[in-house]
């Protein structure tokens, strides 16, 4: 079972392949933007289990594959890395015309996409996510940046891939946390947009997360409808900051807990959309239904969603409103939130009381 989505972006449009064995078809794929030497960025987790197929893939279809590898994990999404990479790609020897793959999950498509999208004004690049949070979120809309000590993705550019090969297989080698890390993106697009796809999910979650035919639609499904917003607001100007259900506070958590192993980007995402919908019944705008819905959907699959589910000491609300003020999504000096006022029925605001944002975190 295969999937093919189109993202129709004008000038800037591409295909997203969702599917099982579509690694061993990349070289095919990837051929016709291949141009001179092509590196492909790994971190070390993925080039370990994955790489030299991968690479050898590539060059059985005579693709000039030049393996990257940077180490793994949400630390290397910093300037510091930003510039070895530059300076990796520079080496390698991709040209103006040429073409970088992201072979990985969110972090290595993260920043290979910034650095694609600034080396020598913008190079091609191709996402290759390894990974659920990638396959459903990161790798397709073209956000690409990296983290600062003030925050999440405060320093990035908008570069769209050339394409996106979504292989479902090598979710089977994923540790658990990290799929269920995924699969909080997974429950919030359905959340924000689309309660059919949620109620589905409540039935078919478990058996997706095992693979199959459900698992590839339940990819191919998240890409669709984010797909569809990116169309209608490229650069988050509007209908696209609807995606970010949970991020607000999922990013302040993430900030505070260090971007480590004690708190992975979906498990923030998770308990940010669980706030996300306590603030929105706190406030009258949902029915404590739907909030319970939901945070039980969480829980039964195994994620967390509460700030008291992090291990170790548990973050403050000062500390927890100090990184939302840096939030991206500040603007007039007012923190934006997207709340909601059911399942599948996101809406953006920035008219929250302070005090209701400290309750739900208290």
């Amino acid at each position: 079972m295969r999937e093919r989505l189109a993202v129709s972006l004008g000038a800037r449009s591409y295909d997203i392949h969702v599917g099982p064995g579509l690694l061993a078809e990349a070289g095919a794929l990837l051929k016709p933007f291949a141009r001179g030497a092509v590196p492909v960025v790994s971190d070390s987790n993925v080039a370990r289990l994955h790489l030299e197929r991968f690479a050898g893939v590539l060059t059985g279809a005579g693709i000039d594959a030049r393996p990257i590898v940077l180490d793994a994990g949400e630390g290397s999404k910093s300037f510091r890395w930003l510039e070895k990479l530059i300076a990796e790609l520079l080496a390698a020897g991709v040209d103006r015309g040429g073409l970088v793959v992201a072979f990985g999950g969110g972090m290595i498509g993260d920043l290979t996409g910034f650095a694609a999208g600034i080396l020598k004004r913008g190079v091609d690049f191709a996402q290759v996510p390894t990974t659920l949070l990638s396959q459903v979120d990161s790798s397709v809309g073209g956000k690409t940046a990296i983290n600062v000590p003030e925050g999440k993705n405060l320093v990035g550019v908008f570069h769209q891939p050339r394409i996106v090969l979504a292989d479902t297989e090598v979710l089977g080698t994923l540790p658990r946390r990290e799929l269920l890390s995924g699969y909080a993106e997974v429950a919030k697009t359905a959340a924000q947009g689309d309660a059919d796809f949620f109620a589905w999910l409540e039935g078919h979650a478990a058996k997706a997360l095992q693979g199959g035919p459900e698992a590839v639609h339940m990819v191919a499904q998240s890409c669709r409808i984010k797909a569809a917003i990116v169309v209608r607001d490229e650069r988050e100007a509007g209908v696209r900051a609807l995606l970010n259900l949970g991020h607000t506070f999922g990013h302040a958590l993430e900030a505070a807990t260090g971007y480590g192993e004690r708190l992975l980007h979906g498990e923030g995402v998770a308990i940010g959309c669980a706030l996300a919908f306590r603030l929105s019944a706190r406030l009258g705008l949902c029915p404590d239904a739907d909030a319970e819905r939901f945070i039980r959907h969480l829980k039964s699959i195994g994620l967390p969603a509460e700030i008291a589910d992090i291990p170790g000491e548990r973050p403050s609300p000062d500390v927890l409103l100090s990184h939302m003020a840096h939030d991206k999504k500040v603007k007039d000096g007012k923190l934006v939130f997207v709340l909601a006022r059911g399942i599948g029925q996101a809406f953006v605001t920035g008219e929250v009381p302070a005090e209701q944002v400290r309750a739900v975190l208290g």
